[in-house]
């Protein structure tokens, strides 16, 4: 697997370095996608790992078990941090990574009724999952971003992790061209709520 990922970009990939964003939905697919990135010898990072290493991190709320992060912090942080290059490509995973000082955002999407699907089979409380699936139809990322990162999407309930693999390899060796996808996903538009 990891000699195909690989195989079209070996060359390119390795000359520039960046910090890319991979952000999303719960159940849209970023440790899949994040794992496979891995293996095809791209750094990976998580949002949490990163904020818990600069004591940006709370502790776990009781009623849903998630730890807060404290963005205007860790942001401040990295920025100093982040003020050159990276010594090698990394993945920053995590719905919160778009936030981040951060060279691109890779946003992944799911169809609401699917993304539903796979919260329920996680065991997700039934608010969380509402709280997910609207964030998901109002298209959450593309609200919160910066307008002149070089941004792209893919649809996971469409597209094997695989090829979105290959699509993110191919347009980090390009330069992030195209900067934004022509249409971006639109689930009211696609009529599927």
């Amino acid at each position: 697997m990891v000699a195909f990922l690989l195989s079209g970009h070996r060359g390119n990939f390795v000359q520039a370095l960046y910090r890319l964003a991979l952000t999303g939905a719960p159940g849209t697919g970023k440790t899949t996608v994040s794992s496979l990135l891995g293996e095809a010898g791209i750094g990976v990072v998580s949002v949490e790992t990163l904020a818990e290493g600069l004591d940006c991190i709370g502790d776990a709320d009781p009623s849903d078990g998630a730890r807060p992060i404290d963005l205007d912090e860790l942001c401040s942080i990295l920025e100093d941090k982040w003020s050159a290059r990276p010594e090698e490509t990394t993945l920053i995973d995590g719905h919160l990574s778009h936030l981040l000082p951060v060279d691109c955002a890779i946003i992944l999407r799911c169809k609401p009724a699917v993304l539903q699907e796979r919260l329920v089979e996680r065991g997700y409380e039934h608010d969380k999952i509402s709280q997910n699936v609207d964030w998901e139809i109002l298209g959450g990322s593309w609200n919160e971003l910066d307008e002149l990162l070089p941004t792209i999407e893919f649809d996971t309930s469409a597209v094997s992790a695989v090829s979105i693999v290959e699509s993110i390899l191919g347009w980090v060796t390009d330069g992030f061209k195209p900067e934004r996808p022509a249409i971006p996903i639109d689930w009211v538009d696609r009529g599927e709520i």
